[in-house]
């Protein structure tokens, strides 16, 4: 029997926390994304393990999808059992976060951005949680085909019906973000955040989306800081057996081979900086003040406490981004 689960009292002592844009809410700088090692095929303890120590060192919100697992689906349930087992006493100290915008049932009804899919899609979210809400709950992506006023729409009516407490979206480049934003705030339900892949091998964000977002009052969340695993030790020296690049739709081993020069020469930078690669990837990515948090998965409470060390470090100084520059750009 697996003994009660009593929170850290110095949870809150370290961990920083920001407003997202404009609006009433903080996250911790720091996010855990429920993306990796959060589905079946990974024992529920070794899961609890990592989102409670998470919640001990101060990261109160929790990200998720309708479709993250393996299979889809089955983050939501392991989360909603460790909610009920662990953190129901806490329930109103976290963000709990989910989305909705990629295949999750079969037929013309169980993807992308209609009404009818969203609507259903976080009801299902909330069942597989045990929860009467979300506090955010974002258009994952958007829809080449449905109209956008009917997918805001529908984060509209989450927010009314009180299945929501805040709007945001996620993969949505500047001129649909620009649109998204105007259509809500003409609705009456402001957009909190939005979640772009960001890190130093993809600034697609610094390319007028993050002016946007400041100017707008919108937060700004970044998901893959790390590069699905390129930006830490792990492939330094090639791709290992067995690694994300080896079965991943997300990454190849060509990728990394590209990339491996900048790789060894940022981590050369990290490691004058006193910090992992990893770390100073987190830090960079942090460095921007228009950013809210970054979500960062774990394996394992190890890695947990490595990554949330990038926020002890010192912060940089203008020499050390041009370096970091050059070296991103081959120099």
């Amino acid at each position: 029997m697996t003994e009660e689960f009593v929170a850290a009292p110095e949870r809150y002592g370290t961990m920083s926390y920001v407003r997202a844009g404009r609006s009433g809410l903080k996250l911790s700088r720091l996010s855990l994304g429920l993306w990796h090692n959060f589905g079946a095929d990974v024992p529920l303890e070794s899961q609890r393990t990592i989102v409670l120590r998470a919640f001990d060192l101060g990261i109160t919100h929790l990200d998720l999808a309708n479709n993250y697992g393996p299979p889809p689906g089955s983050a939501e349930t392991n989360l909603g059992l460790i909610l009920k087992r662990d953190l129901a006493p806490y329930r109103d100290e976290l963000v709990i976060s989910t989305k909705a915008g990629y295949e999750m049932w079969p037929g013309p009804y169980g993807d992308f951005g209609s009404r009818k899919y969203m609507l259903a899609s976080l009801d299902q979210s909330l069942k597989r949680m045990g929860l009467d809400y979300v506090d955010i709950f974002y258009h994952h992506r958007p829809d080449p085909e449905t109209p956008i006023e009917e997918s805001m729409g529908a984060l509209d009516t989450a927010v009314r019906q009180g299945k929501a407490l805040y709007a945001g979206i996620s993969n949505y480049r500047p001129s649909d973000a620009r649109e998204a934003i105007g259509i809500l705030r003409r609705m009456g339900t402001p957009m909190l955040i939005h979640q772009p892949r960001y890190s130093m091998l993809d600034r697609w964000i610094e390319d007028g989306l993050l002016d946007l977002l400041s100017d707008e009052g919108v937060g700004c969340i970044a998901f893959s800081p790390l590069a699905q695993g390129q930006l830490t030790d792990r492939y330094l020296n090639g791709t290992p057996a067995g690694s994300r690049a080896t079965h991943s739709p997300f990454l190849t081993e060509d990728t990394i081979a590209a990339n491996l020069p900048r790789i060894r020469a940022l981590n050369e930078i990290a490691l004058r900086r006193g910090q992992t690669l990893a770390q100073m990837a987190l830090a960079w990515v942090l460095r921007d003040p228009r950013m809210t948090s970054a979500v960062i998965g774990a394996s394992s409470v190890r890695q947990l406490d490595d990554n949330v060390k990038a926020l002890d470090g010192a912060p940089f100084q203008a020499a050390e981004l041009a370096e970091i520059d050059a070296a991103l750009a081959g120099g």
